[in-house]
């Protein structure tokens, strides 16, 4: 535990749905939800304007629909995402070495590791301005916490919510921690706040009373032994800097279960695609390809194959998923499908490049063979065509609600929905006036998708943060401030 709050924990208000309001000014100030919005799909997240009507992360689209039946419904724009917290990751790298992101929204700093703070006014000076410099590169607020631990820090960030900064003085962790609930500490889930409620203890105070022996009874030796430590408000885990990713992947839960298999295969290919986009922009390659249904009884399996060396050919890829495709029984209909890579390496083998090649003249001759075998009078089953998407999803795949589009005349806006062979646009961007909304054909040949817009079209150049910025924009710690003894 240090004797100085020089862990920081920022966490972006409601990210994606607050990035949904600075880049379109019709929604700002109204309840916007983001996830899938297909039967099921699920809440990403909701604006706090959405969550005054109950609306939640994790929760059922369909049951938000019938909560706040008037909100902005929109598909994630996670390239848009991607950028902003790429940018809000550069400004906490100025601040150390040390910065362990969590999410593309979340993220610890050690301030002492980098110099910028040793003592609390310092570090509630570095940490007013990081907020002050996030909204001005990004248009977008986040809360900041401060502490002695990372857990202290991140209690912090939430009590601050939305748009605000708590620091915790060191040694008054015990106080502070004494009446929440069991479920504010970390590795607390639902399950094992039932099991302690079944035990008389719902606060925290209550787990520090239980002494670790009687957790341990409970939980297990590790578990409870852990978990008594943080009661007391012990947290020396160290901030770990940023380590590689293990691998990358995609997924889609489809609206209705897929029952052709050649839709499934389909399916598969597309998700390589994705998933080989998704490795090159990480400048990645791969080794191991894993395959993922989660098929119509909600089972899930997983199929792999490990190639002779790492690659990021979406062919080599494509045809790995389909091979292990091909071991997994699908008669009764998929609700789920995902491609991933793993085994990631950051160099690729180029003989590589040849394996779909080999394997499909290897196997061109068998197929051949099967394709004489099965004409004529044989007894090969007749095949109907795969599944026909409507015209509807079609449409919603093509143009997803709240995406970017941009029209010959009417310029850069965003899709609010489409239907009946028809999209309906408003045309507006981050810096402008609410716009307009005008209605085309899902076909019209001038309209076509488009890249996000920046949300703030003019950044303030914080090249050398943190030593340029003011400590605030009055010149003092503003009101939101708060440190708490």
């Amino acid at each position: 535990m240090r004797a100085a709050p020089t862990i920081l924990h920022l966490d972006m208000d409601a990210f994606y749905a607050s990035a949904e309001q600075a880049a379109k000014p019709s929604l700002r100030g109204k309840p916007v939800v983001v996830g899938g919005l297909g039967p099921r799909g699920v809440v990403a997240t909701a604006s706090y304007e959405a969550r005054r009507f109950g609306v939640h992360s994790a929760m059922p689209m369909a049951q938000a629909r019938r909560l706040a039946p008037n909100a902005a419904y929109l598909v994630p724009r996670f390239a848009l995402y991607r950028s902003v917290s790429d940018q809000v990751m550069e400004l906490l790298g100025r601040l150390s070495p040390l910065v362990e992101p969590l999410s593309l929204d979340e993220a610890f700093v050690d301030l002492e590791a980098g110099g910028t703070a040793d003592d609390t006014a310092s570090a509630l000076v570095i940490g007013t301005q990081l907020r002050g410099a996030i909204e001005a590169v990004t248009g977008l607020s986040g809360s900041v916490g401060l502490a002695g631990s990372k857990m202290l820090a991140k209690i912090a960030s939430e009590e601050a919510k939305p748009d605000g900064i708590l620091l915790i003085e060191p040694g008054t962790e015990r106080e502070l921690l004494a009446p929440m609930p069991v479920r504010t500490l970390p590795g607390v889930g639902p399950a094992t706040a039932d099991h302690l409620r079944r035990a008389g203890m719902t606060t925290v105070d209550d787990l520090a009373e239980a002494g670790e022996a009687e957790l341990v009874r409970l939980l297990g030796k590790a578990h409870g032994a852990s978990l008594h430590r943080m009661a007391l408000g012990h947290d020396d885990r160290p901030v770990v800097a940023e380590r590689d990713a293990k691998s990358v992947s995609v997924e889609d839960t489809f609206d209705m279960d897929l029952h052709d298999r050649v839709r499934v295969r389909t399916e598969v290919e597309r998700l390589a695609d994705r998933c080989v986009q998704r490795l090159r922009a990480a400048d990645r390659s791969g080794r191991t390809v894993v395959l993922k249904v989660r098929r119509y009884d909600f089972s899930t399996l997983t199929r792999s194959e490990t190639l002779r060396g790492p690659t990021d050919d979406p062919a080599v890829v494509r045809e790995a998923a389909a091979r292990l495709l091909e071991s997994v029984d699908t008669t009764g209909g998929v609700r789920l499908l995902g491609v991933g890579v793993t085994g990631l390496a950051d160099f690729t083998q180029e003989d590589l490049f040849a394996q779909a090649a080999e394997r499909t003249a290897a196997e061109a001759p068998e197929a051949a063979g099967a394709a004489a075998e099965s004409d004529g009078d044989g007894d090969a089953p007749a095949d109907d065509g795969p599944e026909q998407e409507s015209a509807e999803q079609l449409a919603a795949r093509r143009w997803p609600a709240g995406h970017d589009v941009r029209h010959e005349v009417h310029g850069h806006g965003w899709v609010q929905g489409s239907g009946v062979g028809r999209v309906t646009v408003r045309f507006e961007e981050p810096e402008s006036a609410p716009g307009r909304v005008r209605t085309f054909r899902i076909d019209d040949p001038e309209l076509r998708p488009a890249d996000p817009l920046p949300l703030v079209r003019n950044p303030a150049d914080y090249s050398s943060w943190p030593a340029s910025l003011p400590k605030s924009r009055s010149g003092a710690v503003p009101p939101g401030a708060e440190s708490r003894p």
